[in-house]
């Protein structure tokens, strides 16, 4: 997993009914943009240093045209 500071991380909801969460990258600590990753949570604004599992992808920006 790649992310650029200011895209966003989000998390599927792992049971039935749960929803997805979703989370701003304010800091990359891995090389060349790897986790872990500082992150700042939408839902409450907490910030948490977050370690990505297989049910997180990043949203990264398309270009535009």
């Amino acid at each position: 997993m790649h992310a650029n500071v200011g895209e966003h991380i989000i998390v599927r909801g792992r049971h039935q009914g749960e929803k997805d969460r979703d989370g701003l990258v304010l800091e990359t600590r891995g090389p060349d943009g790897t986790p872990p990753y500082v992150v700042r949570w939408s839902s409450d604004g907490h910030e948490a240093l977050f370690f990505p599992e297989s049910d997180a992808i990043i949203a990264h920006d398309e270009p535009s045209r």
